[in-house]
């Protein structure tokens, strides 16, 4: 089984950012993320790698917003 639980890495300790219950003692992998050079908060995209990406979803606008399409949203 995996989960994923967000945390920060600080003085050599990894605190996890909600309680992590129910699994067995057992290994683990961390993966250490490269943050943002604004911060952690920062936009990971510039505006120009937004717009182009924007139009590049633009092709399947159509067919998201196709009547039945709501039903992918149940879980």
């Amino acid at each position: 089984m995996f989960k994923t639980v967000a945390g920060t890495f600080k003085s050599g300790v990894v605190r996890f950012g909600e309680p992590v219950t129910g699994l067995p003692e057992g290994p683990v992998l961390v993966t250490f993320l490269e943050q943002s050079p604004g911060g952690p908060h920062a936009p990971v995209l510039t505006p120009e790698q937004i717009a182009d990406l924007r139009g590049k979803l633009a092709a399947w606008e159509e067919d998201w917003n196709a009547p039945g399409m709501e039903a992918y949203d149940e879980p």
